[in-house]
Formats: structure tokens, sequence, C-alpha cells
């Protein structure tokens, strides 16, 4: 049967036989996947955009904060940076500090009293706020490249369970059970699971894959958050 599979074409031999009259529920089968791996390679290229932006604009953060010398003069260069998930954290942390403490992140503001505890408490509500935010609109799309990952092999096997059920159905309608006879209905069948691990394995990986970028990101933003804390408490402020 690999033999015959192979003489006409590996995969091509799926297409050939759905032409020459293919069982319905193998066609909605393969149509299904077909579809599912086009959807997780959207996905996929995607959220590959979109994590390879975050990365650049966490560098870029980083390296126009690090020249400021204090939390005033970080919070003027944020302001005049592009709208990213860092600058949003920090001027949301930095605007709630602004409210507690009007005036305190202005070009020489005189020195004021810190922060009570429940005022820092709130200030850390604020910022885990963000975070969350902001790692939900990070890990956003990635449940359907889970579905796919979960779904594709189990629909391939249903194919294949299909696939092989009508080969012995045309079997006793035929009365012959040669190989002519079974093998296309066999070949249908178990290009269903082919089709079902070909849409299921890149999903999987990119899923994995991307929700360790997903922590990754957080830890980042956990880590921002800290240091925007510490340099408050480094300056006094709190």
């Amino acid at each position: 049967m690999i033999a015959l599979i192979q003489e006409q074409g590996g995969f091509g031999a799926t297409f050939d036989i759905l032409r020459q009259g293919g069982s319905l529920s193998g066609t909605i089968v393969i149509a299904i996947l077909t579809v599912f791996s086009l959807v997780s390679w959207v996905m996929i290229l995607w959220k590959w955009k979109q994590f390879r932006a975050l990365r650049r604009d966490g560098f870029r953060f980083v390296q126009a904060i690090e020249r400021s010398q204090r939390l005033d003069d970080a919070f003027r260069t944020a302001q005049r940076l592009p709208e990213t998930p860092y600058t949003r954290l920090f001027r949301q942390g930095a605007n709630f500090f602004n409210e507690l403490r009007p005036g305190a992140l202005s070009e020489g503001a005189a020195s004021q009293p810190g922060l009570s505890e429940t005022q820092l408490h709130a200030l850390w509500l604020v910022l885990e706020k963000v975070q969350d935010e902001e790692r939900d609109a990070a890990s956003g799309g990635l449940i359907w490249l889970a579905i796919i990952a979960v779904i594709s092999p189990l629909l391939g096997l249903l194919g294949t369970v299909l696939g092989i059920m009508n080969s012995f159905n045309r079997v006793a309608t035929m009365g012959s059970a040669n190989i002519a006879a079974v093998a296309p209905g066999i070949a249908e069948a178990l290009m269903t699971t082919a089709f079902g691990l070909v849409a299921a394995i890149p999903a999987a990986i990119a899923y994995n894959y991307f929700v360790n970028r997903v922590d990754r990101f957080s830890g980042e933003l956990d880590g921002f958050a800290s240091e925007f804390v510490g340099t408050l408490a480094r300056e006094g402020r709190l």
C-alpha cells in the first residue's frame, strides 16, 4: 500500500483519490484539517511578528531609561517614547504616583513626604493590573493554537476510522477483498491521520514556544515594576 501511494506521488495520491470519488467524510475531514493548518500558520506568523516587536520595544525602552539619572528624568523620557507595553506600565505607575504626590515628578520639584504603606500597596495594585492586561494581550490567540494542536489528530483519527469503515462496506458490497478494491479507501483513511498530524505538530510546537515567550515577557514587566518601586525607594520617595 505504501508503494502504491508513493508511486502516485505521496500526498498527491489523496487528491487523486478524492477527485476519483473519495468518500464524503474523508473529503470533509481533509478540508477541515487544511483550514486548521492554514489558520495555525497565520497565527504562528502573527505571534512571531508580535513577539519580535515586543523584544525590540523592550530593548529600546531599556536603552532610553538607562540614560536617565533620576525618576523624573525617566518619566519625561517615557512620555516621548512610542506607545508600548513597557511605556504603558511605566506611565501608569508614574501617573498614579503623581496623583498621590502632585508635582513630585516635575522638573525641579521640591521634596515631598514619602508614600504611606496603604498608598504603596495601591501603587503595586496599579502596576499589577497593567501587567495582567499586557500579559493577556500578549497571549491573545494562543488558545486557537492549543485547540488546533489537540483537535487535529483526533479529527484525523476520526477520518481514518470512517474511511476504514467505508472500505469494509465497499468490500461487502462488491463481494471482493482484492487489494485494488481496498487500497484506495485505506489510503484515503490513513491520509486523514497524516493531515491531522501535519496540522497539529506545528501548532503544538508554536503554542509551547509562545507560552514560554509570554512567561518571559511577563517576567520582564514584573522586573520593570520592581525596578520602578525600587527607584522610588532609592530616591527617598517612599
